[in-house]
């Protein structure tokens, strides 16, 4: 059974950081992406980046760039996103989701096949 764990959220201050992990067990992919999403109250799950098998190709979101940072180690199949000069419109709940066919519409909940439970990450003074 396909199971995804995020952890790393939390209480951070305006132009704080944190790192969020997300590792992916029970599977036998020989590939697969990931991308992060995240939903805030009352708004839809939008896409905030993805990164490709081989970590080469990666993705983000305008309103991420620059200030987030993608990256995955395969011998542990974890991700990382790293969060830094966080704002107070970053404040959602957190989802990683794998893509086992790497389809190319990354941006697209659709195109996930498993999905985590979520971490919640709130910016705030």
């Amino acid at each position: 059974q396909v199971r995804l764990v995020e952890s790393g959220g939390g209480l951070v201050q305006p132009g704080g950081s944190l790192s969020l992990s997300c590792v992916v067990s029970g599977h036998t992919f020989r590939s697969y992406a990931v991308g992060w999403f995240r939903q805030a109250p009352g708004k839809e799950r939008e896409f905030v980046s993805s990164i490709s098998w081989s970590g080469h190709v990666t993705h983000y979101a305008d309103s991420v760039k620059g200030r987030f940072t993608i990256s995955r180690d395969n011998a542990k199949d974890t991700v990382n996103l790293q969060m830094n000069n966080l704002k107070p419109v970053d404040t959602a709940v957190y989802y990683c989701a794998v893509d086992e066919w790497d389809s190319g519409t990354y941006y697209s909940t659709l195109e996930y096949d498993y999905w985590g439970q979520g971490t919640q990450v709130t910016v705030a003074s």
